[in-house]
């Protein structure tokens, strides 16, 4: 087989294998939006951290079948006993769900070593464990409140948007805990926590939705977390990213980049070697036919 003919037999494949490792990344859902810690500390080997490290593990053995979740180990002692959940985004098929809550399961460990209580927000999934009981209880406390650049006078966007926010925010009477909307180039999405009853998920939509509608009222994209639900919406693809900058996004970007460029290269080195390789064995092969 000569240089050429080999080197088009081989482009196919070298383009295959590197559409392979081109896939799109994931990491907008493992994306971190907020997190905390309670400052109460277990002991290490306690019963409790026991109690903690199998709650963990339920919750992503869990995440492989359902969206949501919550548990309760109970103790003899209010202090000992242990409640948790996980949930996440409406949207998420269970690969992806079951990835984010192993991500978030795993951050936790590592921005709340020993702690009694910890809560982690990640873009796609939400997880939450605490020694207080807070299953089944409204909470609309503000965790995060981030608004986009201004829109500036655009008088249509705003009242395309503030008709979105009033979709989201509709009731029906039905109980809807994850909802998605657009207009345009407008979109928005909603959601509350599955412990929450109809009423109490209503209740706590309308107020994030609300204050969403205020605090942001001229910025290109919102994101309002309260600690039982949450609303955001953008304007063609602008938002906050999760909360991150847009320096750390670009560089997780440039990250990517160097990455995909390195196995191109690689690629590209190692079809170079195989192509001379065989190269030499053809002129061995013909060297020896020759000789006899």
């Amino acid at each position: 087989m000569s240089f050429i003919p080999l080197l088009l037999f081989l482009l196919p494949i070298l383009f295959i294998t590197f559409s392979l490792f081109a896939t799109p990344s994931s990491s907008a859902v493992d994306t971190f939006v907020f997190g905390g810690c309670s400052q109460l500390k277990y002991t290490t080997g306690s019963p409790y951290e026991f109690s903690v490290n199998s709650m963990l593990t339920s919750i992503v053995n869990s995440a492989a079948f359902t969206t949501y979740n919550n548990f309760t180990i109970p103790s003899s002692t209010s202090q000992e006993a242990l409640y948790g959940l996980f949930q996440c985004r409406g949207d998420l098929n269970s690969a992806d769900c079951s990835r984010c809550v192993a991500r978030a399961v795993s951050q936790l460990g590592t921005i709340c070593p020993n702690s009694c209580g910890g809560a982690l927000q990640l873009e796609g999934c939400f997880v939450k464990y605490d020694n207080t009981s807070f299953l089944g209880v409204e909470d609309k406390t503000v965790v995060v409140r981030k608004c986009g650049p201004s829109l500036a006078y655009d008088s249509d966007t705003l009242t395309r948007r503030d008709s979105l926010l009033g979709y989201l925010a509709a009731s029906d009477g039905s109980y809807k805990p994850y909802r998605v909307g657009g207009s345009g180039d407008l979109s928005g999405v909603a959601q509350c926590v599955g412990d929450l009853s109809a009423s109490e998920c209503q209740d706590c939509l309308s107020d994030a939705i609300g204050l969403l509608k205020t605090d942001c009222a001229a910025s290109r994209w919102g994101d309002m977390y309260l600690a039982k639900c949450y609303a955001r919406y953008s304007k063609g693809g602008d938002h906050s990213n999760g909360g991150n900058d847009n320096n750390n996004n670009n560089n997780n970007n440039d990250e990517e980049i160097e990455k995909t460029l390195a196995i191109l290269i690689g690629l590209i080195a190692g079809v170079a070697l195989l192509i001379l390789f065989l190269s030499f064995l053809r002129k061995v092969y013909e060297g020896d036919k020759d000789g006899k």
